[in-house]
């Protein structure tokens, strides 16, 4: 990996890593839904803003309709699942829950024709599956309504960011990764807006509060988004997918560092198992034969 890549890597699990803090911070302050509509119209005017003083020409011609689904699904469906389920289950599960997107980008990816699993996915797969059985069925926490419901949002936002990558690499495919990213996140915002009426903002938010908000929609979504689709270029989607394990382990020291969150034994297996299913999912060890299409994900890495 050039100096260069290797950078724009870490640069990404970092950043990825701390906007589970960031998204405790923005949601305390504008609630778990104008915490993602917002943020997405940030991102969104950001990317453009960027694009017009570069003087990039964005091409939307593949129409509005595949960047709706998109925006329904990965931002819309991924980030309000994560931005509801993140202050009831912590930063350090729902960054472990994150890394099992790969599982379900593979099943989806299978039934719709798109990739055939090879024997050693099935095995990632199945492991996969354990991991989570063993993440959520054993918490350092009470089992409460509040934690079932935590959890199986953070599970249905991965479920949401599989299926928008999926359908993107198949709908998007002639679409560049600034028109994707800008076009989903707008229109991301936009669905998520009306919920605004049954979610409303709690109250007026403070200026350190606006300035989360800024980091979370200028870098940790605009900003990182556009790197992580030179990191695909430069090194493929294979490998640029695998800063998800990284960002894992980053959110996990953050919520046991600084917020103090508790981990059981078994989770911790659990964790370690869920990476080690969603390694071989992804192909990365030197003896699979497995490759994954090097195809843009555009919101695949289920970053809150």
């Amino acid at each position: 990996m050039k100096p260069r890549d290797l950078a724009i890597y870490v640069f990404l699990a970092t950043a990825w890593g701390l906007s589970f803090l960031v998204v405790l911070k923005v949601v305390a302050a504008f609630g778990w839904v104008a915490a993602v509509s917002i943020r997405a119209f940030v991102a969104s005017a950001t990317l453009f803003l960027i694009a017009k003083t570069i003087r990039r020409r964005l091409d939307f011609s593949a129409g509005w309709r595949p960047f709706f689904v998109v925006g329904a699904t990965t931002v819309a469906g991924q980030l309000l699942g994560l931005s509801y389920a993140t202050p009831l289950i912590g930063t350090a599960m729902a960054a472990i829950i994150v890394a099992s997107i790969p599982l379900f980008s593979m099943v989806i990816s299978h039934v719709w024709g798109l990739e055939r699993i090879r024997p050693s996915g099935l095995f990632g797969l199945a492991l996969g599956v354990v991991g989570i059985m063993l993440l959520v069925g054993f918490p350092a926490v009470p089992v409460t309504s509040e934690f079932i419901l935590g959890c199986a949002a953070a599970l249905a936002a991965c479920f949401f960011a599989a299926f928008g990558s999926n359908y993107a690499s198949h709908r998007l495919k002639q679409a560049g990764s600034w028109e994707v990213t800008t076009g989903s996140f707008l229109f991301g915002g936009l669905i998520a807006m009306p919920f605004l009426l049954v979610v409303p903002v709690p109250g007026v938010p403070g200026t350190i509060d606006i300035l989360y908000l800024l980091i979370a929609g200028c870098v940790m979504s605009a900003t990182t988004y556009l790197l992580y689709f030179t990191l695909v270029g430069s090194i493929g989607a294979t490998r640029a997918i695998s800063v998800e394990f990284v960002v894992t382990v980053v959110a996990v020291l953050v919520g046991a560092v600084i917020l103090k969150e508790p981990l059981s034994p078994v989770q911790f297996i659990g964790a370690a198992v869920i990476i080690l299913g969603c390694t071989m999912v992804l192909g990365l060890f030197p003896w699979q034969r497995t490759k994954v299409a090097d195809v843009p994900l555009p919101h695949q890495d289920g970053i809150p």
